[in-house]
């Protein structure tokens, strides 16, 4: 873990067994554990029971837990298979098929299984009603309807609450310890618990907003209602010398791929790296960028051996301005999912209207984190071409 903001920024990179810094589970379990009032928990996944404990264990001590799921993994994809086992009459391996799942290995707990959990320990539980995807991964916590005793707390960030999401992926999580962050994200909770989800949904009039956390900027906003690709192309258009990215997934027909080209066309240094699976579709961003002379590269589990994906959505910009959250580069992720950003940092120096006075050292600080850890996973990478 690293502090930044006087204390008021954590900032989190894993998992330990991919040799990054932070147990990204133990982060998330540590916050869950820390709320004393209200958790508001918006994830597109929970197949971790250790998170899933977590939760639990909030909801058995008096803390009042509500959560949103993508519905899809709260399904099965297709209807249950009855397969008798010898001596097994038909009848009892479809009860145990449709009721009871035996059919898969008693050692892991799915999405399904932990819904059943939650709802029995009286955690409200909703699932979205979004035809495309619920990308969200925060929680709110001991902030509600405006309320806080000073301990509200917001986690965000790229990782989903799953076993793989934890241990197997790279990821990164934020916490910020400021109400005023909390805002904005309880604001779009209320809007899911109201039934408004992706282009449904109203804008709400305090989002997007700048806020100062002792000195760093922080700028949050939320797919699709704020249109978080053109901010994000307004954040790299003020890049003097350098960009670097990780995305898990970044398609051509996003208009951050074209802004990036310009850049590199005024002479930016730019390189980055994407997931070997995404970036070698067809419809990845991929070859255009390379073409371009942007330096590309792809996740290697050859030389990062127990690598699942990289998963991170992150942008680095000079020395003064991070992207990060749950958005990766592609058009539907822009227009359509339920998602968030957040922007760390500026390299002006704002009036307080704007989100100032800034504190360029500290905002360095943190795109030096960020940096490092691009530039780990880089040297264990393969140059694209």
């Amino acid at each position: 873990m690293a502090r930044f903001a006087q204390g008021k920024i954590e900032v989190f990179a894993g998992p330990r067994e991919l040799d990054a810094p932070d147990d990204l589970e133990r982060v998330i379990i540590d916050f869950i554990r820390d709320a004393r009032k209200s958790l508001d928990i918006a994830v597109q996944e929970l197949d971790n029971e250790l998170i899933a404990q977590a939760i639990l264990d909030a909801a058995f001590r008096g803390v009042s837990v509500r959560m949103f799921m993508e519905q899809d993994y709260l399904k099965a994809d297709k209807p249950p298979k009855a397969k008798p086992k010898q001596g097994e009459a038909m009848e009892q391996a479809l009860h145990e098929a449709q009721w009871e799942e035996r059919r898969r290995p008693r050692s892991t707990r799915t999405n399904r299984d932990i819904l059943t959990a939650l709802l029995r320990c009286g955690v409200d539980v909703k699932a979205d009603l979004n035809p495309y995807i619920f990308h969200q991964k925060f929680i709110v916590r001991d902030y509600r309807n405006g309320r806080t005793r000073g301990r509200a707390a917001l986690l965000t960030g790229s990782t989903n609450f799953t076993r793989t999401g934890t241990h197997r992926n790279l990821n990164h999580a934020i916490v910020f310890h400021d109400h005023r962050i909390c805002r904005p994200y309880a604001e779009e909770f209320q809007e899911l618990m109201d039934g408004s989800f992706g282009v449904l949904r109203p804008r709400s009039p305090s989002h997007p907003r700048t806020v100062n956390i002792k000195g760093v900027p922080v700028r949050i906003l939320f797919a699709p209602d704020d249109a978080p690709e053109l901010e994000i192309v307004k954040q790299m258009l003020k890049a003097r010398e350098r960009l670097d990215f990780a995305i898990f997934t970044f398609s051509g027909s996003s208009g951050i791929d074209d802004a990036m080209i310009m850049l590199r066309r005024a002479r930016i240094l730019i390189r980055g790296i994407l997931d070997k699976g995404q970036g070698g579709q067809e419809w990845a961003a991929t070859e255009w960028l390379h073409h371009e002379g942007i330096e590309v590269y792809l996740s290697d589990p050859v030389k990062l051996p127990g690598l699942g994906k990289l998963h991170h959505k992150l942008m680095v910009i000079d020395d003064d301005i991070v992207v990060a959250g749950s958005m990766n580069y592609t058009r539907p992720a822009n227009a359509y999912n339920d998602e968030n950003i957040f922007v760390l940092g500026s390299p002006y120096d704002l009036p307080k209207s704007k989100g100032g006075p800034v504190d360029h050292a500290e905002c360095g600080a943190i795109t030096a984190f960020f940096r490092r850890e691009i530039d780990r996973i880089i040297k264990r990478s393969t140059v694209y071409g």
